[in-house]
């Protein structure tokens, strides 16, 4: 009886074709990043700042656990937030030094006095959606980055979020110590000044 041994099969040249691509797969393959949402911690503090707050310039915003929005203790649209915040931050309803002489609000004297004493106290329930959570987020900010444009445009004629944007660029040839000053100086005249306490149960 003859012995036959099966034929060999080189198998050298797969796992060279299996790491080349495997090479392929990394260099090709784009990796989504995650994004959070922008946010400024506090410093820390050795002993808690009581601040002595007006309830005039306290803007209360609350999203309870059916995803509702409460503004000012009333039932509001999402959509109809960033509107009530603009008239709240940009009021100037002060007297005197305590005014704001580049507000266009309606100086109601039960609202804000300036946009620099004017917070936004945004209160959510542990069972909030997530999503619903993000949208008031962005509701707000683009309530200050809408006066920060229109203050932004009439003084310098440029919006702000275009100079943050050139300030990020590489290539931008002007002068990036003048363009960090407007920057700082559009923040100041319009601060943001979002406070998030803790959820409620």
């Amino acid at each position: 009886m003859v012995n036959r041994t099966a034929p060999m099969v080189n198998a050298g040249s797969m796992a060279d074709i299996a790491f080349l691509l495997l090479i392929f797969f990394l260099v090709s393959t784009t990796i989504e990043t995650d994004k959070g949402i922008n946010r400024k911690l506090p410093p820390l503090l050795d002993e808690p700042v009581i601040a002595d707050i007006k309830e005039r310039n306290l803007f209360r915003v609350e999203i309870n656990q059916q995803n509702e929005l409460l503004v000012e203790g009333e039932l509001m649209k999402i959509d109809e937030l960033k509107s009530a915040a603009i008239a709240f931050l940009d009021n100037g309803g002060g007297s005197a030094n305590q005014g704001c002489d580049y507000c266009l609000g309606s100086k109601d004297p039960l609202s804000s006095e300036n946009p620099g004493k004017a917070i936004v106290s945004l209160v959510n329930s542990r069972e909030t959606n997530y999503q619903t959570y993000i949208t008031v987020q962005n509701e707000l900010m683009a309530a200050y980055n809408e006066l920060r444009n229109r203050v932004s445009t009439k003084l310098y004629g440029v919006s702000f979020l275009t100079m943050e944007e050139s300030l990020k660029d590489p290539n931008y040839v002007g002068s990036r110590e003048e363009l960090k000053e407007r920057i700082r100086n559009v923040q100041s005249l319009y601060p943001e000044k979002l406070s998030e306490a803790e959820p409620r149960q």
